[in-house]
């Protein structure tokens, strides 16, 4: 069975969000059960592509409305990812450095799609299944079913996999005329609320959709910025398959960016080492409990909160200290950076993503907090428990999904009202905890036992892939 997953993010490619470390890590657990899974994405000026060899596959030229673009396929000739790699390059729109936050995004996601239709089309290649992430694809499903030059794709399976489905890749239809030709009869597929909507078309014209959890599944039916009735009405080919981590990437005992490797047995005494290092570079109390947040400052994140969860901790609690890294809205990181002065050797900041830093604050932390208002899934509260660091989340989405309340014999802390009064509680009770050291090793080593591995997810894809096959 041939799988190609397409994707405007894979790590360590290209990585704004989760997105990218699904897409980096699934097609290679599935590849270990006998699929043969390959990633397809767009190419980008980036330190990985620049470090790589790649060979050039084929060359090819379509018409984007009047212009006419000029597309190559390059493959990377190692496999170091442990899947084959294809990055599609077209001068102008898909030869940049940043994913995202350019104004022709809609045009460029638009050239990344037709042209990897016109490469399978015009050489014969003919997966099993396409499985598309996120919106940026969201028109294949379309226009293998009624583009007018891909009839004989029609029949390959198509898969579509909801990230984040407050983001829609919402366009004005006077962009209709950059779309390749499809059957003008279906422009109702395309349609939600007067625009095209590549969010709606997959999850009109896909034959599965999943979602990265079954509590996002349950959510969108609910509230999904608009498309609910749709998700609803087509709730018959849902399917919610929470994310994995990939932990031969993610794994305490061999991993080389952290400062002391550890096991559920050695937890304490590594953990301990970890935590002297990032006290030591970012001057703060080694002797405190270390709560940390990695993210984006959104409020979608509930980095919003930040500001008031911690004064209010610290106004209740004198021996604790916090350490944020992310970066985002200006307005939240100025709140944060006067937070800082207002506490300064309890709190301490690094703005900007750095992939080292964050495994070493996984590694160093004692607890780590995701006040979110929107989690599809979560990434970061199973790296946490991975490295024996206890999430402390709201219970929302796929959060609620994979944390258990130590109240319910569980390995975390979990709170239901947004706002930062019902966070400082949750975070003194698990304050509480953590003085008494039997309790809190025991919920350590039953954290590290867990396996949030991408084994059973993969499986439970192909499980899927199967059924569309028959």
């Amino acid at each position: 069975m041939e799988v190609i997953h397409l994707s405007v993010e894979c790590f360590p490619i290209a990585k704004v969000g989760g997105l990218a470390d699904v897409v980096g890590a699934l097609p290679k657990y599935q590849r270990a059960l006998g699929i043969d899974a390959k990633v397809v994405m767009p190419w980008f000026d980036c330190p990985f592509v620049k470090e790589q060899q790649f060979e050039v596959v084929t060359t090819g030229s379509f018409f984007q409305g009047s212009d006419e673009l000029q597309y190559e396929i390059h493959k990377e000739e190692s496999d170091v990812l442990g899947f084959p790699l294809f990055l599609i390059k077209i001068p102008g729109k898909l030869d940049r450095e940043e994913v995202y936050c350019y104004p022709d995004e809609a045009e460029q996601w638009i050239a990344f799609q037709h042209a990897f239709l016109h490469w399978i089309q015009n050489h014969g290649i003919y997966p099993s299944i396409i499985h598309c992430h996120d919106h940026h694809v969201g028109l294949i499903a379309f226009l293998l079913q009624h583009g007018v030059d891909f009839r004989n794709l029609a029949d390959i399976r198509t898969i579509f996999t909801v990230h984040n489905g407050q983001y829609q890749g919402w366009m004005n239809w006077s962009k209709g005329i950059l779309l390749p030709s499809f059957d003008t009869w279906k422009w109702g597929l395309l349609d939600w609320d007067g625009v095209i909507n590549p969010l709606a078309a997959a999850i009109k014209c896909s034959d599965a959709y999943t979602t990265v959890s079954d509590g996002y599944l349950n959510e969108l039916f609910i509230d999904a910025n608009g498309l609910q009735a749709l998700f609803n009405a087509e709730s018959g080919k849902a399917y919610g398959i929470v994310n994995g981590i990939d932990t031969a990437y993610w794994n305490p005992s061999s991993d080389q960016l952290i400062e002391r490797n550890y096991n559920r047995v050695t937890v304490n005494r590594g953990k301990e080492e970890n935590k002297q290092a990032l006290c030591k570079q970012f001057n703060l109390p080694l002797a405190f409990p270390l709560i940390s947040f990695i993210g984006r400052f959104a409020k979608e994140k509930g980095a919003d909160l930040l500001f008031d969860i911690c004064v209010k901790l610290f106004s209740v609690r004198q021996n604790v200290s916090v350490f944020i890294l992310g970066s985002g809205d200006r307005e939240i990181q100025n709140g944060l950076i006067e937070l800082q002065l207002q506490f300064e050797g309890k709190i301490n900041l690094f703005f900007g993503y750095d992939e080292k830093l964050a495994h070493q604050v996984y590694a160093a932390s004692d607890m780590l907090l995701m006040p979110s208002r929107v989690e599809p899934c979560g990434l970061n509260q199973l790296y946490a428990l991975k490295y024996g660091t206890i999430p402390i989340v709201r219970g929302i989405g796929g959060l609620r999904d994979t944390v258990v309340d130590v109240l319910e014999e569980g390995y975390g802390f979990v709170f239901e009202k947004l706002n930062a009064d019902e966070a400082v509680k949750t975070i003194e009770r698990s304050l509480d905890m953590y003085t008494d050291n039997k309790i809190w090793k025991g919920i350590r080593k039953k954290a590290m036992q867990l396996d949030f591995s991408w084994k059973r997810s993969a499986q439970k894809y192909v499980e899927l892939y199967n059924q569309l096959l028959k």
